[in-house]
């Protein structure tokens, strides 16, 4: 079993659908039963708060990277075994944080699940870079245009720059009739093809209904793509999706059952409604 538990989902530039595959790699592995943390590390500019309802006094990790806060406190449940760590929105709190905490935040979460996932901002400013170095391995999100594999180099040799590693390369929005190699693409960048995502029309419906693809649409092509590059990501055992109701989903062993993923304190406070999530899980990249 691989032994990367801490992933950055990058890109050279935004748009790509790096936040919707965070989010469905995320989903894939919480339905094989582990336990999952996606943190939104674009601090500048946030994707993932809508994830859970914050009210203006909800705790964030611009809070955590102020010291004003644990990570603990800014950790909330989404559904079973995915948590999520959102960003603030204010620039007033932004201009008090202070991305060196980032490290401490991480390594708390690395020790409380079984995989967390940064999603990080395009660009190469200094919250950007801090991450790269973090992750155990980044994984680089590019779409086959050659713009975004252009901006893509950026980006590996920012990680090479920050000490970190890259475990391949995802491309998305992929087209069957296309006649661009997508293994040359990868080669071109001198990474590993981890795996393409082909163009979905329910991508979009998913956005809009706050439901990951991979739950919304679970036997779509997309879906199926982000499955299998969570399981040979990882060397989790991901299921194909139940048509049975569920009985052919990963059971939940006693293990987990008495395992504590919840965050310290009153969690049930920080418990995000099924139905507050649809309003950004991929709200920030609905663009084709």
């Amino acid at each position: 079993m691989s032994q990367e538990t801490v992933y950055a989902i990058a890109s050279g530039k935004g748009g790509v659908g790096k936040t919707t595959t965070t989010v469905n790699l995320g989903t894939a592995l919480a339905e094989a039963g582990k336990r999952v943390v996606v943190v939104d590390a674009d601090l500048g500019m946030a994707n993932l708060a809508g994830f859970v309802s914050l009210s203006p006094d909800s705790t964030t990790l611009y809070d955590v990277l102020a010291g004003d806060a644990s990570i603990d406190d800014a950790t909330y449940r989404l559904a079973d075994n995915i948590f999520a760590v959102p960003s603030g929105t204010s620039l007033d709190d932004y201009a008090e944080t202070s991305p060196e905490g980032l490290g401490k935040a991480v390594a708390k979460l690395r020790s409380k699940f079984d995989y967390v996932f940064l999603d990080i901002g395009a660009g190469i400013s200094h919250e950007t870079v801090l991450p790269l170095g973090l992750a155990d391995a980044v994984v680089l999100v590019s779409t086959p245009e050659p713009a975004a594999i252009h901006d893509s180099k950026k980006t590996l040799e920012l990680t090479k720059r920050a000490g970190g590693s890259v475990a391949g390369l995802i491309l998305t929005r992929t087209r069957p009739d296309s006649d661009v190699s997508h293994e040359d693409l990868a080669d071109r960048l001198g990474v590993s093809l981890l795996g393409s995502v082909p163009e979905d029309s329910a991508a979009r419906d998913s956005v809009y209904a706050g439901t990951p693809l991979v739950v919304f649409e679970p036997n779509g092509p997309g879906a199926v793509a982000y499955r299998r590059i969570a399981a040979d990501l990882t060397d989790v055992d991901v299921a194909e999706p139940a048509t049975d109701g569920g009985a052919n989903r990963p059971a939940e062993t006693e293990a987990d059952s008495t395992q504590t993923a919840e965050p310290d304190g009153d969690s049930a406070s920080r418990e995000a409604a099924h139905d507050d999530v649809s309003s950004a899980i991929t709200e920030a990249e609905t663009d084709p």
